[in-house]
């Protein structure tokens, strides 16, 4: 049988320029962005990223009535499923790659895999609905994650002092805890920097192995 080059399969895209990693990269870190449902996780990871973020969004169905805690997120139609990633550049040299999880209790099954080979975690968290933060926490605590709390600026939430809510959430004063507007790219920078700074202390006191 004759084989004509137009019966080859397509070619496969390679990644667009501005996908492409940086040449000057030198290390990658994988970061994990973490909480409940609704409070922001996949706008935080489209926000900042310097790609294209991948998402793993599905419409809500009937079938989360009586089963998810939308509690504030009413309006919300869609909803992570697997994780979104989105990668940014904090330096020439350094390169963060960041995972979103879930955030249904249905789906947290899938954090152990995510959590794997994760250097910190940044836990969002809504004012309106803190007792979900507990679950988050624990989980990381367990995995050994170090984290830092970032306190999502939604509307109609409640606002409260960092100390008061650093009271609230039980959280040792050596854990950073900051406000964050996900929307806006230069926040959700400035939080992913108070993470690295954290884990670069810990990286200096011994603490981070």
């Amino acid at each position: 049988m004759d084989f004509n080059a137009s019966d080859a399969a397509p070619a496969i895209p390679g990644p667009r320029t501005e996908e492409r990693l940086p040449q000057s990269a030198q290390a990658a870190v994988k970061i994990v962005i973490v909480g409940g449902f609704g409070v922001g996780k996949t706008t935080m990871v489209g926000s900042v990223s310097e790609i294209r973020p991948l998402t793993t969004e599905e419409t809500m169905t009937q079938a989360g009535i009586g089963i998810d805690d939308n509690y504030g997120s009413e309006t919300k139609t869609a909803t992570t499923v697997a994780m979104d990633f989105g990668r940014i550049s904090i330096t020439e040299k350094l390169v963060l790659y960041l995972f979103g999880t879930p955030g249904q209790e249905r789906f947290w099954f899938l954090w152990n895999r995510l959590f794997e080979g994760a250097l910190g975690a940044v836990v969002l968290v809504d004012t309106r609905r803190l007792d979900v933060s507990f679950d988050v926490m624990g989980r990381l605590e367990e995995r050994g994650v170090p984290f830092i709390v970032a306190v999502n600026s939604f509307p109609d939430a409640p606002r409260h002092p960092i100390e008061e809510l650093r009271g609230a959430l039980d959280l040792a004063p050596e854990i950073p805890i900051v406000e964050c507007d996900v929307r806006r790219r230069a926040s959700s920078r400035d939080t992913l920097l108070t993470l690295m700074h954290f884990l670069h202390s810990l990286a200096r006191s011994g603490a981070l192995t």
